[in-house]
């Protein structure tokens, strides 16, 4: 085995054999990133073989598709006392969309029912998020944030319905027997029951749309920069939403995708007045 021996300037040439560059190297520290090029490679489509055959889905189904009406009057009040709104920002939060089915047809060869007409319960709240000015000279903006509660229901019947409901009946039997010893009166210690209990998917709701209508104003007149405490409300609010119950159901070849249609203050153009695509 033969000694090497370096010198330090041997030293110092082997590690500044880059010139200046090598002299800020920090130890252990890479100069370069080793790269390969990338050989291009090919591709083709991949042929997809239709194979027939039966599909069952359990999906969410619409059964309807409602623009509800709902009416409310309330009175807010404002601490500290407002001289002019600003903003008046609203949002509906639903706290419930029930149906109760009040009418049925039988499926045909099944114990299972459509529902061809049903009450539906809304309820929920407005919340609305007003700004205004305050009586005290170049006072920032206040904020009132104030719920305002609404309940009602609606008749869902006929052409109403999307799709039907599809609810099964539960069913209690009961068997008496006779005295085996006297065959003359019914043994009282002695039952068969039978029950049969049909667990349905619950129809629910799910927010599409509101549009507010509101006239606001003070009930009592104020003069010119006059303040007032409380501001009366009046909304027209319509809702609309959709109800769904999950359903197990087959799809055909053909699908469409159904989009609503709400008018407001600017309607959609036409076909005819669409310009065309260039």
């Amino acid at each position: 085995m033969s000694n090497q021996h370096y010198s330090s300037n041997d030293q110092y040439s082997m590690n500044n054999c880059d010139g200046k560059q090598a002299k800020n190297t920090k130890p252990g520290e890479d100069l370069g990133v080793k790269s390969h090029q990338q050989i291009p490679v090919s591709d083709a489509n991949v042929t997809l073989i239709p194979t027939p055959q039966t599909a069952a889905f359990k999906i969410p189904v619409i059964l309807a598709e409602r623009t509800l009406q709902i009416v409310v009057e309330s009175d807010i009040s404002l601490y500290p006392p407002a001289t002019e709104i600003k903003r008046v920002k609203k949002h509906v939060f639903l706290d419930q969309v029930k149906l109760v089915p009040v009418a049925f047809t039988r499926i045909p060869n099944t114990d299972y029912f459509r529902v061809t007409r049903a009450k539906l319960f809304v309820s929920g709240h407005i919340r609305k998020n007003i700004e205004y000015a305050s009586v005290d000279y170049n006072a920032p903006l206040q904020d009132r944030i104030a719920n305002v509660r609404f309940s009602g229901f609606a008749e869902l019947a006929g052409g109403d319905f999307i799709s039907a409901p599809i609810i099964g009946i539960s069913e209690n039997a009961e068997a008496n027997f006779l005295n085996e010893k006297t065959q003359m009166d019914a043994r009282l210690d002695k039952y068969f029951f039978q029950n049969l209990v049909k667990y349905n998917e619950q129809p629910y709701g799910e927010l599409v749309a509101a549009n507010f209508y509101e006239l606001d104003f003070s009930p009592h007149s104020t003069y010119h920069d006059g303040s007032f405490h409380t501001l009366r409300e009046k909304i027209v609010l319509d809702l609309t939403l959709k109800v769904l119950q999950v359903q197990q159901i087959s799809l055909g070849a053909t699908a469409n995708a159904l989009v609503p249609q709400l008018t407001a203050l600017t309607p959609p153009p036409t076909a005819a007045t669409e310009a065309p695509e260039e």
